[in-house]
């Protein structure tokens, strides 16, 4: 339940950050909505990025098991 809340407050943050700043930057420029369109994808982009990232590593390490196996990925660095 932790990570669920955990994705969904960084998802969140990144939309809210993005149209924060494309916000300021319309006020500033004097422009109506631009930047804050490109500042929401940009957001959202981000935001599935991180949330993306997060399941990865997330579901890589919940795969290892308790035995002390080493994934693939560890094999290759010789770390682990």
């Amino acid at each position: 339940m932790t990570i669920v809340m955990q994705l969904g407050l960084t998802m969140a943050g990144c939309i809210a950050f993005c149209f924060w700043a494309g916000y300021e930057l319309d006020k500033w420029l004097g422009t109506r909505g631009v930047f804050i369109t490109i500042g929401t994808l940009l957001g959202v982009a981000g935001g599935a990025n991180v949330c993306y990232r997060a399941i990865m590593d997330l579901t890589r390490d919940s795969g290892k098991g308790d035995k002390g196996e080493k994934s693939p990925e560890d094999k290759q660095d010789g770390t682990g």
